[in-house]
Order: structure tokens, then sequence, then C-alpha cells
């Protein structure tokens, strides 16, 4: 395998011998963990024991495909490593590559078949194994992953190959660059990255690949990790802003409009209370010229008439008392 480090050379070297049986499993010295806060660890195993398992357990493989980048971002941050990964048929990034069936198929075969329906033209091999893992959940599956360095130029013929793929606009939606550097305000980059969703074990595998690749320093790592975690402070929104004011003036606009109801319906009652006090003045000089009798002169019975009474129903009992 063609790794960046030390320690993915030195673990695909123990997985092989292991695989040979030219070193016991019992000789083997402990597998390396990721060790990063805030992600939870799965327990590593080697490919002989993986190998050991029995027929309930399924298997995964994936690749990951990387290449040196001398490139500068803006001019200024280097960008380290060009990583591919893609977007899936379901929305999660992972790694090219998908579960292969151990009754055809070797776990390299299984692979290679897999990553030429969604990328066409890389094959890997035994060397570029890296590391296994056990997954959390129901599903009793072991993850297998494995890495190999292209240069810069190979890594983006891939990316052009995947696009005529069969897989692609199908299960697979296009292939992305990790970035690896972190901005200034600690979050743009890899930290960004790593708030999106990923499937299965593709973020733990990622994070595990650039720590044993010597690809990432593991504090960096453990930052951009802590970053995502970190509840984010609300951005002024203008837009809110606005939509506040506009509020602001609907309600203003609204009271507007209820204190003109408001006086109209003032108007509308001192209206009324005018013609009714109309009223009682014409039915006052009409029983003053037909009954020749002060009001105060009337039976108290028709005195208390209550007043509540339309004005042409007053007018028409005061006529119908003159006749009489």
């Amino acid at each position: 395998m063609r790794g960046a480090g030390a320690g993915g050379e030195a673990m695909a070297a123990m997985g092989a011998m292991a695989a040979m049986g030219a070193l016991p499993a019992g000789a083997l010295p402990p597998l390396p963990t990721l060790g990063v806060p805030g992600v939870p660890e799965l327990k590593p195993l080697t490919r002989y024991e993986a190998m050991r398992l029995g027929p309930g357990w399924s298997h995964s493989c994936h690749a990951m495909l990387y290449a040196p980048n001398p490139g500068m971002l803006f001019g200024r941050i280097p960008l380290r490593y060009a990583v591919l990964m893609q977007m899936r048929f379901d929305g999660l990034l992972g790694f090219p590559g998908g579960f292969v069936d151990r009754r055809y198929w070797s776990l390299e075969d299984g692979l290679n078949r897999v990553l030429g329906l969604g990328l066409g033209c890389v094959r890997l091999t035994e060397a570029d194994y890296l590391c296994s893992h056990l997954t959390e959940g129901p599903h009793r599956v072991v993850a297998h992953l494995y890495a190999r360095q292209l240069t810069l130029e190979e890594l983006h013929t891939i990316e052009i190959s995947a696009v005529h793929s069969r897989d692609h606009g199908m299960e697979v939606m296009g292939m992305v660059r990790v970035p690896l550097y972190t901005q200034k305000d600690r979050m743009g980059g890899l930290p960004n990255f790593l708030g999106n969703s990923f499937v299965g074990t593709a973020k733990f595998q990622l994070l595990f690949a650039l720590k044993i690749l010597n690809m990432v320093p593991e504090e960096k790592l453990a930052e951009a990790v802590a970053a995502t975690q970190k509840p984010k402070k609300p951005a002024i929104d203008h837009g809110a802003g606005a939509m506040g004011n506009a509020a602001a003036i609907r309600s203003a606009n609204e009271l507007a409009v209820a204190a003109k109801s408001g006086n109209e319906f003032a108007d509308r009652a001192e209206q009324q209370a005018a013609a009714q006090e109309a009223a009682e003045q014409a039915l006052a000089g009409l029983d003053s010229g037909a009954a020749g009798e002060p009001l105060a002169a009337m039976p108290v019975a028709e005195a208390e008439q209550p007043m509540g009474l339309g004005a042409d129903a007053v007018v028409e009992q005061a006529v119908a008392e003159g006749m009489e």
C-alpha cells in the first residue's frame, strides 16, 4: 500500500501477516484506536479475525482514495491532501464501496466489482487494506476500509470517470473532496464538513484514516469534532429585522383601523341618539296639541311606557290616545 504514514503501513503489514498465518493473532500488538472525544469508538479487529467470523456476519468494503495536494486555498491555506468521498442517493456522505457477499467473492473482488459500478477505473488489492471495525447496532456488520494513495492527476481522472459510471445520478449523486483545513472562524473547512450526515461508519472511518495515515494531526481532528458540537451563535438576520418592522407597521395600521372603526361607531351612536331625541320632541308636541294636557298629566301607566320602542311605534300610540 502506498500510504501516507508509517502507522498505516505497519497496520496493513500486521493485518497481511496475520491473514497469511505468519503471525498468530494473539501475538499482534494492540490495534490503534481513534481516541477523539465526542466520537464513539468502534471495536477494531484484524483482517485475520474478520475472516474467521461466522456466517451470521455481513462484510462491507469501502475505499478511501486520496492524493497529496500542494495547492493553496486563496493563496494562503494549504490544502494538504485531496480525499474523495461521494454523495449517496439517500443524501448521506460515504466512501465508494458497498456490501460484499463472502459466499461468492473475496473482499477485494467484491469491492472492485462495486467500485467498477461507481468509479469505473480503479482496482484495489489486499495491499491497500487499512482496517476493520465492528459496527454498533442490531446488525452484525464488520466494516473494512481500504486506502490507496494516487497522484493528483490520477485522482482527477477518477473524478471524471465517475461521472460516466453506471451508478452516477442513480445511487451516486457525485464525488466530493474533503476539506482538510480549518479556517480562522474555527468552522470553515473540516468542522463544517463533519457537521454533515454520514452513512454507517463512514465518519468514523474518515477520522480514523486521517489519523492513522498522518494526514491531519490528532489534536486538529479533536478540535474539528469539538467545533461541530458547540452551539452556534445566532446570526444577525437582517431579513428578520425587516419582517419585525413590517409586523410593527402592520400592528400600527390595525390600531388605526380599530380607532377609525370606534369613531364611526361613536358617530352612528350619536346619530341614533339625535334621531331618538327628535322623535321624543315630536311626540311631546303632538301630545300637547291633540290632548291639550301636559305629559305629566298622563296616567302613570302611560307615563311609564318603555322608551325602547321605535319612534314610529311611539307616534302611533300618541295618535291613538289623542283620538280617544
